[in-house]
């Protein structure tokens, strides 16, 4: 299976959850393609003493998922495009809908 992940939000349990059920499609053989969107792109800044979204992030990350995140909502917080958020356009989050299974939205 090919799965889309949309993060929507920076709320860091979700997000955790969100990337906890992505890195799990990844352990089980199955293609992910993680797109940050809105609140989203600030998910890899958040981090609380219970969740860790960077850590899940940066796991999902060099685990071979695909991640993708909002260039325009990067520009429009001043945050600053790294390997955890790497500059993406709407082009992308509709490729990944068009060619994804299933697409699951968290926020």
């Amino acid at each position: 299976m090919h799965l889309g992940l949309i993060v929507e939000t920076k709320d860091a349990e979700s997000v955790w959850n969100g990337f906890r059920l992505a890195n799990k499609a990844l352990e089980s053989g199955h293609s992910v393609d993680a797109f940050l969107l809105g609140d989203g792109v600030e998910a890899t800044t958040v981090d609380t003493d219970a969740y860790n979204p960077a850590g899940v992030i940066r796991k999902f990350d060099t685990e071979g998922g695909e991640l993708y995140a909002c260039g325009t909502c990067l520009d429009s917080r001043g945050l600053e495009v790294n390997e955890l958020r790497p500059h993406s356009t709407m082009g992308d989050l509709l490729e990944i809908v068009e060619t994804t299974d299933r697409t699951v939205t968290i926020g």
